[in-house]
């Protein structure tokens, strides 16, 4: 058994490339389908991706009678229409916890990840976008003492 004599030998002995980026690779299911999960605020979007025909199916309706508003709906979209995949994939979600706006967050950043399990080669312009990041801003608590999380109730001298 050798001894080390430095902490140079002991990081080479550990780390023989650090300068190496990380590679990725395609993460599939049985069924040939990528998985990822979407997080924003309290939604949570479980997201199911498969090559198709451009279909997206949000709890079990079409997306955009799920998400009347178009503002949700161009959110929904902009990972695919950045990534020029529009009516490539068949996309399964299914979403829970939160409002609509939540929702469409989770949604987006689900499908963003999915797609990048899918195509690996996606990943650098999702990541630019800010698509693959969860967005921690949640709801700040109530405080005791106060009327919601910071406002005060209303002071009276008299």
């Amino acid at each position: 058994m050798s001894e080390l004599q430095s902490l140079e030998e002991l990081g080479g002995a550990i780390a023989p490339n650090e300068n190496e980026a990380p590679v990725h690779v395609q993460k599939l299911d049985a069924q040939g389908r990528a998985y990822a999960t979407g997080k924003r605020k309290d939604a949570v979007a479980r997201v199911w991706i498969k090559p198709g025909t451009g279909k997206i199916i949000v709890n079990g309706k079409e997306y955009a009678e799920y998400f009347a508003r178009p503002v949700l709906q161009l959110i929904l979209r902009q990972p695919i229409m950045l990534t020029d995949r529009d009516g490539q994939y068949d996309i399964n979600v299914t979403v829970a916890g939160g409002g609509l706006s939540g929702q469409a967050g989770a949604v987006r950043h689900g499908i963003s990840k999915a797609l990048t399990y899918y195509e690996p080669a996606l990943r650098p312009v999702l990541k630019k976008e800010g698509f693959l990041t969860r967005d921690s801003r949640v709801v700040e608590r109530k405080k005791y003492g106060k009327r919601k999380a910071r406002r005060s109730f209303q002071f009276s001298k008299r």
